[in-house]
């Protein structure tokens, strides 16, 4: 690793915590809760592309255990280490390794399908045990359909977009799984923080809950706001845009 990439490491590590900090609203997933409204993921996700995957996946990592680990956070270092730290550096590292291929449209019809399809079938099984409002399911469904159709835009109107728009789908997807999961494995070791009703033993529909809180409140800022600072970044250090690789 580069001396330049361990600078970016911390940069964006810090970056991380204070957005994540100042942008805090005090909102976390419905019923379920622990699992923060979090647009700061915007912030290892252009670092993740400006200067691969190793960058944006550790400082994510570190910038998430501090996060965690200053106020409001939960404070449990390690609910952090078993499932933020690892579920973050798993999604943005994919971020970083997946914008710099070149994917064709083959590539992402699949992954769109693939993953619209899962997020679908929880959104409607959540539904069916009456574990999820009709309103807030069908605004769930709305990102998610939104959220496709604005990447398959962007990779129609300018095609050098494309391996990011499928990047940040796949890499937030792989993360929100984790968490989702993760946090229901926890829950049967530990208690989990401010989790209303749900700190010990969590029923296994909550970690469809958290996966798509996350997916869903997460994902619009990675596609409408990764292009414009990532687009400002190349033009001020041309140097930064990235090789794409076959």
């Amino acid at each position: 690793m580069k001396t330049v990439d361990i600078a970016m490491i911390g940069v964006s590590a810090s970056l991380y915590a204070i957005v994540g900090y100042l942008t805090n609203l005090g909102i976390v997933s419905p019923l379920v809760g622990v699992v923060r409204f979090w647009p700061s993921v915007i912030v290892p996700a252009v670092f993740a592309v400006l200067f691969g995957p190793w960058v944006g996946g550790v400082s994510a990592a570190i910038g998430i255990f501090i996060s965690d680990m200053v106020h409001p956070g939960h404070g449990i270092a390690v609910l952090s280490l078993t499932v933020g730290v690892p579920s973050n550096f798993a999604g943005f590292f994919l971020v970083g390794l997946i914008s710099r291929r070149k994917i064709r449209w083959s590539h992402m019809a699949v992954a769109l399908i693939l993953g619209s399809a899962a997020l679908t079938g929880m959104i409607g099984y959540l539904l069916s045990i009456e574990a999820l409002a009709t309103d807030i399911a069908i605004l769930f469904l709305g990102v998610l359909f939104a959220c496709c159709a604005i990447a398959i835009g962007i990779g129609l109107w300018k095609p050098e977009w494309k391996s990011y728009g499928i990047a940040s789908i796949i890499g937030l997807l792989v993360g929100s799984a984790y968490i989702g999961f993760g946090l229901w494995v926890y829950s049967h070791f530990l208690p989990l923080p401010l989790a209303l009703g749900w700190e010990r033993n969590a029923p296994f529909y909550t970690s469809f809950l958290w996966l798509v809180w996350t997916f869903a409140t997460e994902i619009p800022f990675l596609i409408a706001l990764g292009p414009p600072i990532l687009k400002a970044c190349y033009r001020a250090f041309p140097s930064l845009a990235p090789q794409v690789e076959e």
